[in-house]
């Protein structure tokens, strides 16, 4: 089969993109999602069909590029977006604001339907000059946690003006990013390489655990595993993935070699945690499959078209395995595979759901896949 990628090229340097959530249940693959663009004159948030709908192929295989079906002018760069529901998508701007978008899906809209003017802000809010990058969003319906280069942390709940709680004082570095652990529990990584746990039901402003990189690395993004809340995985400046287990210690459980400059998003997949997905600078787009006994395979190192490296795991660290990757300590190895083997320019961001992968790069250009595991 051939690989199934659709480019677009879109006159926007790409920061973030989101496949929209699919409702419970839904068996057909994701068909809307939604970009943000950075470092252009007029950025924007734009609703894209993943297209081929309807446009099924001889063999009922998709066809054709991304459409645009909507977008709105956002003021700053897009830093993160996160969908709500499926309606809304929160943006976090590089001038402070947080705004919550609403895609009107009857006439192909987008409007902005609520917003928190400079949640992230140096000095005080009231200084023309003093907004802070949000730097993160993460959303857990009704719930909105916002992190910052102000090193704050915010608790919005949609729909109410004021923030429910804000840690004023989380970090005295910028906060990147964060994911949620629990419902109440959050975990953010920073600039000098922590990552620090809070409990939001807490009142006290300090963090419940934190754990650090051996060289303080600065941590641009973090994820934790679907099923095993206890794993996350970082990767930050120096390019390298970090796994850790959260009940162990306070160093990562393994540390492997990736990418040659920083890593700007990494995803473990929603429903097979056993792939996990990395970007970078460096032009790279990683798919770490864990899921297969690699030494039962043959070893095409250039299978249409990819680029693919095999690490053995004695190289790096057994607990990799054990601990994070497999719960079968046969498997000796990870399969590692560049979706995007001659990209020059950034790769800013990534997301997959169902058998489907977006991501933007800086060369004003979005893809979609949609046979990640063909």
């Amino acid at each position: 089969a051939m690989e199934e990628v659709w480019g677009k090229f879109v006159s926007q340097k790409i920061s973030k993109a989101r496949w929209r959530p699919l409702p419970p249940a839904a068996l057909q693959p994701p068909d809307l999602f939604a970009t943000g663009s950075w470092d252009n004159e007029d950025n924007r948030i734009s609703i894209w069909s993943a297209g081929g709908v309807g446009n099924a192929g001889l063999n009922g295989e998709y066809q054709g590029e991304p459409q645009l079906l909507c977008d709105i002018s956002h003021d700053g760069d897009v830093m993160d977006m996160q969908f709500l529901d499926q309606e809304r998508i929160v943006v976090a701007s590089s001038t402070g604001t947080v705004t919550v978008f609403r895609h009107h899906q009857n006439n192909q809209t987008l409007s902005a339907s609520q917003w928190w003017e400079k949640a992230h802000y140096h000095v005080d809010q009231d200084t023309s000059c003093g907004g802070a990058a949000c730097t993160g969003v993460i959303c857990n319906k009704p719930e909105i946690v916002t992190v910052g280069e102000d090193g704050r942390i915010n608790l919005f709940i949609v729909d109410q003006k004021e923030a429910v709680r804000t840690i004023d004082n989380a970090d005295s570095s910028t906060l990147h990013a964060a994911t949620f652990l629990r419902t109440n529990e959050i975990l953010t990584v920073n600039s000098i390489g922590q990552l620090k746990i809070w409990d939001l039901r807490q009142q006290r402003n300090e963090p419940s655990q934190i754990f650090l990189t051996d060289d303080r690395v600065p941590l641009h993004c973090v994820d934790r595993h679907p099923n095993q809340q206890h794993i996350v995985a970082t990767g930050g400046q120096d390019g390298m993935l970090s796994v850790w287990d959260i009940r162990q210690g306070t160093m990562p459980v393994s540390l492997l070699n990736a990418h040659k400059a920083e890593m700007w998003e990494v995803h473990f997949h929603p429903s097979n945690p056993d792939h996990l997905f990395t970007c970078s600078e460096d032009g790279s787009l990683w798919h770490w499959d864990t899921s297969i006994d690699v030494s039962e395979k043959p070893s095409f190192l250039h299978q249409g078209g990819r680029s693919t490296t095999y690490f053995l795991h004695s190289t790096v660290n057994q607990s990799v395995v054990s601990s994070l990757l497999s719960n079968d300590p046969t498997k000796d190895r990870i399969e590692i595979t560049n979706l995007v083997p001659n990209q020059t320019l950034s790769v800013n961001t990534l997301d997959v759901l169902g058998p489907c992968l977006v991501y933007g790069t800086d060369a004003e250009a979005v893809y979609v896949n949609r046979q990640i595991f063909a």
